[in-house]
């Protein structure tokens, strides 16, 4: 059968008439291949796309970490784009969508999951392959900073040490100020003798930190990072922006958006990651859920020279929203939250007399959901800024103002 392909869908496939998918394919290429199903196997490139290139990483063709390595990063930076201009529309919202794509460089992932089995030979250690549970070592990984890319020996060594011939291990490694920060779920249950071979482990490898199952095992340094003018204590496997850049590039926008805003709630504020930063100029009350952030946050708020006040509350912002009453007197509110939105927090927004909002988002379709809600409630969506900390890939991150008409 042979195609001609129409768009990339959502998930980085090709999409033709019918619908017929076809993986690693780019619009306007024609291709032959065989029909299962609705999507095209074996596929052969009869005319290939201006914008293919060739995928700058060895291990492209059998690694899922990256989808779109073959495409030329003018056009993803547009498609991007145009995923949330999609996502908007499909909602009936417009907007200015700003500036260029903000795209973090190769070799600048600060924090990455990674995937570990034992097997007859020895361990594999790195990414699943696209749809499988097969593990791909990815020595040559253009994706990850050269820190963690130093620390495949030291994780490796933990998965042969605790890992299991049955299952698979997982390890959330974060490069941090003052080192490699490890935790890892899904490996042999640990008793006094694993843990003084991991507490080995890790100091012969220098690890900052080593945690089992939510258990610290080895503490050499504590694991920090700078947020705005604070060092932050990272709790084990604390969510953090995948990249320097890509976090400077949402605080920039976050700040202009909320421009000489002086009282500022950040919700679903994690460790700080806006609230630190804007809280050099403004009183912030910072809202997050999990107990472990507000506490480092608080810590770091208290130990940091020159902020305004800042106040942190651990409230669940999904059962227990901010409602409008809590929101009188705030000149803006940053909300940031995960990939499933904030639609009951959207709509206590939407009641409220904030003159300005500025929302993040890693998912264009709930970020598109909120902002409806938002311009039923009397917002506008002023502007909207693309941001890509997961390059070579299809998730897409945003920053947006909203404001009172």
């Amino acid at each position: 059968m042979r195609i001609v392909v129409e768009r990339l869908g959502h998930l980085g496939d090709g999409v033709a008439a019918g619908p017929v998918y076809a993986e690693g394919l780019l619009p306007g290429e024609e291709a032959e291949g065989t029909l299962v199903g609705d999507r095209l196997q074996g596929v052969r490139i009869v005319t290939p796309s201006p914008d293919r290139v060739r995928p700058p990483c060895a291990h492209a063709r059998t690694c899922g970490g990256c989808q779109l390595q073959h495409v030329a990063d003018g056009f993803l930076a547009d498609w991007k784009q145009g995923v949330v201009v999609q996502a908007l529309a499909q909602q009936g919202l417009a907007a200015p969508v700003r500036g260029r794509v903000e795209t973090s460089p190769p070799a600048t992932r600060r924090r990455a999951t990674l995937s570990g089995r034992r097997t007859k030979g020895g361990v594999l250690l790195g990414f699943h392959a696209k749809a499988s549970d097969m593990v791909v070592p990815v020595p040559q990984c253009r994706l990850l900073h050269p820190d963690l890319m130093a620390g495949l020996p030291a994780f490796e060594a933990v998965v042969a040490l605790g890992g299991s011939r049955t299952g698979e291990v997982q390890l959330t490694v974060t490069r941090s100020l003052t080192g490699l920060d490890v935790a890892v779920t899904g490996g042999k249950p640990a008793d006094s003798a694993l843990y003084m071979d991991l507490a080995r482990l890790a100091e012969r490898f220098g690890l900052a930190r080593l945690t089992w199952d939510d258990e610290t095992v080895a503490l050499r340094a504590e694991p920090q990072v700078q947020v705005g003018p604070a060092r932050v204590a990272l709790p084990p496997g604390a969510f953090l922006q995948a990249t320097e850049a890509g976090e400077a590039a949402l605080v920039a926008a976050v700040t202009d958006a909320v421009g000489p805003a002086r009282r500022v709630a950040d919700l679903f504020c994690g460790l700080g990651t806006f609230a630190l930063p804007l809280a050099a100029t403004a009183e912030v009350r910072a809202v997050e859920g999990d107990a472990a952030l507000t506490a480092a946050l608080d810590r770091a708020a208290r130990t940091t020279a020159g902020l305004r006040k800042l106040t942190v509350e651990t409230r669940d912002l999904f059962r227990r929203p901010l409602e409008p009453d809590e929101l009188k007197g705030l000149d803006a509110v940053v909300i940031d939250p995960p990939r499933a939105g904030a639609e009951a927090q959207a709509e206590r927004l939407a009641k409220s007399a904030v003159p300005v909002i500025a929302m993040v988002s890693c998912n264009p379709a709930s970020f598109a959901r909120d902002a409806r809600t938002l311009a039923d409630g009397g917002y506008r969506l002023d502007w909207v800024q693309v941001v890509d900390q997961f390059r070579w890939s299809v998730h897409v991150e945003l920053a947006a103002r909203f404001s009172r008409k």
